[in-house]
């Protein structure tokens, strides 16, 4: 009996889709580097259904990729045309929001704006919010650790978990559902399958928490000449505003190509550094007087606030900068450094690169309060070669600098050879050991995360 036998028999073909009912979106993720579709697609409707699947794949040596949403950068959801997708999409709801504990008990294939949706209703904030809200899954928040635009006050997604459950390798279920703040009984096992990229696990259900639902929100836009005035605008700003939620920085080059790609004006010229504010729940008029004070000590050059939502939405529009996109080849990429360096880091880089690629684009823009940058580059058609040379260029200068080549993507497979550019030897080792503890037949989602 084959594998897909076996597992049509006990889970039945509505759950097992072959051929060609598999999806065309099970090739990959979002970085578009899948290349084939899987064997099959496994789809089960429950934690049970997701359990006995495992134990089929293991007992048969079967290797298992798990899907989410289908947002990541990284190629971690990629499988091969030898492994099977487990996909999460039908393992769906809202179990539980406990109004007196501020938590919410949600399944892992939940798309995270209806979780939010489903808190907000509720008169609470769920932190975890992401630009791909919208089709992002809770499991997949949870396996790649995702970070977002909330991080300076609400912390990365494993901040906002205090329980999970997952399924081991071999169907074993670890349901350690707790709701408490305060529990302090051993390790910490939830935190073996965040970050994890579904190597050690699935996760199928997490208990989230939740915070009182912010009332009024204040959003600028500020033009500054410097990146040290955008340094100590972001001391000031924690300082001196309660309530700060997001402080995200543009570069000019991105801001010029998104602003212009939109079909949008704001000042009435461009500035080197441009700066996103933004204040849930303060004090009303706070942003007004703090943003007068920081005109009187030269650190802000020209400012917005946004008098409506729908103007706010306009400075948010050029920060996703969806229209990047459209660009020819387009690599993205996602690091972490010392706060201090981040100017001096995309200076180097962009010089390199334009130098060994004369006409190439790159963007660069970021969270800056949590140490997280992003690079949009396009190089326009390349090759293999010419991808490997950027991602090297990229991250060699990331290495120099001692920091992180994935502040809130995952590794997954485009980023594997690089991770001991940021981890060492020893660290790598132990976390063979912990795969070869936990998934000792090597099934859950091989090739990915460690070189």
């Amino acid at each position: 009996m084959t594998v897909i036998d076996a597992l049509v028999a006990v889970l039945g073909e509505d759950i097992v889709l072959t051929a060609d009912r598999i999806p065309e979106k099970s090739r990959g993720d979002q970085s578009f580097s899948g290349r084939h579709l899987p064997l099959a697609v496994i789809r089960p409707m429950s934690v049970e259904q997701v359990s006995v699947a495992l134990r089929i794949c293991n007992d048969l040596r079967q290797p298992v990729v798990p899907q989410g949403g289908l947002t990541g950068l990284a190629g971690g959801a990629n499988a091969g045309p030898d492994e099977i997708a487990l996909s999460l999409d039908r393992l769906t709801g809202i179990e539980d929001i406990d109004t007196s504990a501020g938590t919410m008990t949600v399944l892992a294939g939940t798309v995270l704006e209806v979780a939010q949706k489903a808190a907000e209703e509720a008169g609470f904030l769920l932190p975890i919010d992401l630009g791909a809200r919208g089709s992002c899954q809770i499991g997949g928040n949870l396996s790649t650790n995702a970070g977002g635009i909330r991080v300076i006050t609400h912390g990365v997604t494993r901040d906002n978990v205090l329980g999970l459950e997952a399924v081991l390798a071999d169907g074993t279920i670890i349901s350690s559902l707790n709701r408490m703040q305060k529990n302090n009984t051993g390790y910490d096992l939830k935190q073996l399958f965040i970050g994890a990229e579904g190597t050690l696990g699935i996760i199928t259900r997490a208990v989230l928490k939740l915070k009182p639902l912010p009332q009024g929100r204040a959003t600028a836009l500020c033009g500054l000449a410097r990146f040290e005035d955008v340094v100590d605008l972001l001391y000031e700003a924690r300082k001196q505003l309660n309530g700060l939620s997001a402080f995200e920085l543009m570069w000019a080059a991105f801001f010029r190509f998104s602003r212009e790609a939109e079909g949008l004006a704001f000042f009435d010229q461009d500035h080197p550094f441009t700066v996103i504010i933004e204040q849930s729940g303060g004090e009303e008029g706070a942003m007004e007087t703090f943003l007068s004070e920081m005109f009187e000590q030269g650190m802000v050059t020209d400012a917005l606030i946004a008098q409506s939502d729908k103007e706010r939405e306009r400075f948010w529009t050029v920060r996703e900068g969806a229209a990047l996109d459209s660009l020819p080849g387009l690599i993205n990429f996602d690091v972490s450094l010392p706060i201090g360096v981040l100017n001096l880091y995309a200076g180097a880089v962009t010089a390199a690169l334009e130098q060994e690629f004369p006409g190439i684009h790159v963007s660069v823009f970021g969270h800056v309060a949590d140490s997280n940058i992003h690079l949009c580059i396009s190089a326009g058609s390349i090759d293999d070669a010419t991808k490997h040379r950027i991602d090297t260029v990229v991250y060699e200068h990331v290495r120099a600098h001692q920091g992180s080549i994935s502040a809130e993507h995952g590794i997954g497979v485009l980023k594997r050879d690089y991770l001991p550019y940021s981890r060492s030897p020893e660290e790598l080792e132990l976390m063979r050991r912990i795969k070869t503890a936990l998934d000792p037949n090597g099934i859950m989602n091989p090739g990915k995360v460690l070189p």
